[in-house]
């Protein structure tokens, strides 16, 4: 399996490199700079994807200095990169805690509570990726 899975990680790179040399063309040079690779969500659980039609979905999040976002889950996968201000991830059923900056790659928690604050001065700015069955929502409230 770890075979595997450095034999992937050694084709994403020479695929990543291909695609930077293949993008800059005479005087339009193309940097890449990759953000982050990951495997496993902030809890530690295996990334694992919708068994049905994958949808895409992309949002952006602006929470304000101080807000509070209600307990919540999602049941696939949430990816989010913070392009501004200092996010604090609390599981709730846990207790343990992430805090995230400006330019952090987030893989939020499947299936389990938590609960995000914005403890900075300024506005959190998120660029928000899910990965859902066709149709579905990826955020349930906590009643």
């Amino acid at each position: 399996m770890r075979n595997i899975t450095i034999s992937a990680l050694l084709a994403i790179a020479a695929v990543y490199a291909t695609a930077a040399n293949a993008l800059g063309s005479g005087n339009t040079p193309v940097v890449v700079t990759p953000l982050a690779a990951k495997t496993t969500t902030a809890s530690g659980q295996p990334i694992t994807l919708p068994q049905k039609n994958v949808e895409v979905q992309v949002s952006s999040y602006q929470i304000a200095p101080g807000a509070t976002l209600p307990v919540h889950k999602h049941p696939f996968p949430r990816y989010a990169y913070v392009e501004q201000g200092t996010l604090r991830v609390a599981n709730v059923e846990t207790g343990a805690a992430n805090t995230y900056k400006t330019g952090d790659f987030i893989v939020e928690m499947i299936g389990q509570w938590h609960q995000a604050t914005n403890i900075g001065t300024d506005p959190v700015k998120l660029l928000v990726i899910d990965q859902v069955e066709q149709g579905a929502k990826n955020t349930i409230l906590k009643q």
